[in-house]
């Protein structure tokens, strides 16, 4: 099957802020053309797309979607700590239905809001597998272990996650170990070799705190980064979540192992970690993608209203408005993101050869008229309501403002009757 989206202007992400009005041809799977003009005789199906922007599918390098059920609960709690205590309970009482429904409506926020790809960390990962195959959304999804290599090697054990896999059409398997504050020293040299072994990319959550860094420094004499190089956890293709409190040095030995960086700024400011100071970290080498983290920290998983806020909080820490300018916002959100997470060979720009995943955006709204500059259109104006379309691996799951894959309707009326019981059981 051939589509060619016609008379569109294209950011394409691939080399510096490159825009061009032209055409994209995709075939089955993956971007086949992209050029100033391509001959509608080549196509299958033609969509003329006058007056609307492509972007590659922005890529969210850390979430928990099923979270999604609990947004706007527990919202008072004093930091990571504390809410992580209130959270913790519900988790253990999280059945595979919930994490499927929970998916599902993570899902179909992500794509309303132009996200065509995900990195995710939680439990019962089959489930989010299987919602990702139904609805059509390419997942990153990690095996998450917590306590010590026992309990690692128990959990590895029994996961289904293979059983879902699709052969990497849409689905990655990775490796989650939580953090250094629910996993031992032990934990990490399992999944090191665990991963080595099999070739799995790893991931962890990083100095989000400053008690995360304070605790590691009294208990190991150094701080989190440190730590886990000395364990050997950076010598495996790694990406980390938050970073809020590294220091200049470990940004620096994390660009070394080639360690990439999610910056999560909604849930850093709303749990009071602090915010991470990205823009200087860039300037070290490190790689910053950006995510959303979990809906219940953040409450939203929208990389739409990540962008926005990236770029504020960036602003007023470093009092330079220049620090972290529209066009690299959007670059942390599409290929930086596929870098950090190792993927950016098939997914983050718009390139002949790439997976043909393409969002749509209509700028021809009152929130984004007049639009000057596209980037700072995109970064500053643009909601949820500019996504157009949104395809994902050649097929198209948002048509015009219409979920293709997803009965809305069903997904929300089903992740609420699952909260209901879970709140029930408290």
């Amino acid at each position: 099957m051939k589509t060619l989206l016609k008379n569109l202007q294209a950011i394409t992400m691939a080399d510096g802020p490159q825009i061009f009005r032209g055409d994209i041809l995709i075939e089955d799977d993956h971007i086949a053309n992209i050029s100033q003009s391509v001959d509608p005789a080549e196509a299958d199906c033609v969509r003329d797309c006058t007056g609307l922007v492509a972007i590659p599918g922005l890529v969210n390098g850390h979430t928990h979607l099923s979270m999604s059920l609990m947004r706007n609960y527990k919202d008072t709690c004093a930091n990571l700590q504390d809410w992580l205590s209130e959270i913790f309970p519900i988790e253990d009482r999280m059945c595979e239905e919930d994490i499927y429904w929970g998916s599902m409506l993570g899902l179909a926020e992500l794509i309303r809001s132009g996200c065509t790809s995900f990195a995710d960390m939680y439990f019962k990962q089959w489930m989010t597998a299987r919602a990702c195959k139904e609805a059509g959304v390419r997942g990153f999804i990690s095996l998450t272990l917590f306590g010590d290599e026992d309990d690692a090697a128990d959990r590895l054990a029994v996961t289904r996650l293979d059983e879902e896999l699709d052969g990497g059409a849409l689905l990655r398997k990775d490796l989650g170990v939580h953090a250094i504050y629910t996993c031992t020293a032990g934990n990490y040299r399992y999944t090191r070799d665990w991963a080595k072994e099999r070739g799995l990319v790893v991931n962890t959550h990083l100095s989000e705190t400053r008690k995360e860094v304070d605790d590691c420094i009294r208990e190991h004499g150094m701080r989190p980064a440190e730590y886990l190089e000395q364990l050997g956890f950076f010598d495996l293709p790694c990406y980390v979540a938050h970073g809020v409190h590294l220091s200049d040095a470990e940004a620096v030995m994390l660009a070394q192992h080639n360690v990439g960086l999610i910056h999560n700024p909604s849930s850093n400011c709303k749990l009071a970690s602090g915010i991470a100071p990205v823009s200087r970290f860039r300037k070290l080498g490190l790689t910053v993608g950006l995510g959303t983290d979990g809906a219940s920290s953040n409450n939203n998983l929208s990389m739409i209203k990540e962008m926005r806020l990236a770029a504020m909080i960036s602003t007023v820490s470093t009092l330079d408005v220049g620090a972290l300018p529209p066009y690299e916002v959007l670059k942390m959100a599409t290929i930086d993101s596929a870098r950090a997470l190792r993927a950016d060979d098939i997914i983050g720009s718009l390139e002949a050869g790439k997976r043909a995943d393409i969002t749509i955006i209509n700028p021809n709204t009152a929130n984004m008229t007049p639009v000057n500059d596209i980037f700072s259109a995109i970064v500053f104006s643009m909601s949820e309501n500019n996504i157009d379309s949104v395809y994902i691996n050649g097929r198209c799951v948002l048509d015009e403002g219409r979920l293709t894959t997803i009965d809305e309707d069903l997904v929300c009326r089903e992740a609420q009757r699952c909260w209901n019981r879970l709140r029930r059981s408290e």
